[in-house]
């Protein structure tokens, strides 16, 4: 049975992001890799920065992670890139947008489908709706 022996380099924050993605021990790094353990935290919505790849990469090469080469380094910021851009991470202010976009689309579309089965334009309806059009826009002029 493995030791969860201490990941070098990691602090406790770091370790605390990476247990909640599941790597714990230095053998789960091994496993999913520097690069993939760092989008994994990043996905999972920790603001990270790449000192935390470095550290990853670090703990994996034996050094500590202001010792990797700049080699290493542009290698990891090219796998990193290449990841993002395979599946980009959205922040959580694009996914709400894109929620509110997704909803808006959605009643819009009731509201057509509703109308088209059936409606009795009256002049009251139109004259109640263009008075609520009038008021609404004045609030805003």
């Amino acid at each position: 049975m493995a030791t969860a022996e201490k990941i070098r380099n990691v602090g406790p924050k770091s370790a605390a992001w990476l247990r909640q993605i599941g790597v714990k021990t230095q053998e789960d790094l091994l496993r999913i890799g520097p690069v993939e353990s760092f989008m994994k935290v990043k996905r999972a919505g920790f603001r990270v920065s790449l000192n935390l790849l470095y550290s990853l990469a670090g703990a994996i090469d034996g050094c500590h992670w202001t010792d990797l080469s700049e080699e290493r380094r542009a290698e990891l910021l090219a796998a990193v890139a290449a990841a993002e851009t395979a599946q980009p991470i959205r922040t959580r202010w694009q996914k709400a947008s894109d929620a509110s976009d997704r909803s808006a689309r959605a009643e819009s579309s009731d509201d057509g489908d509703s109308d088209s089965h059936h409606h009795d334009s009256t002049e009251s309806d139109s004259e109640e709706s263009s008075s609520h059009e009038d008021r609404a826009s004045s609030r805003f002029e």
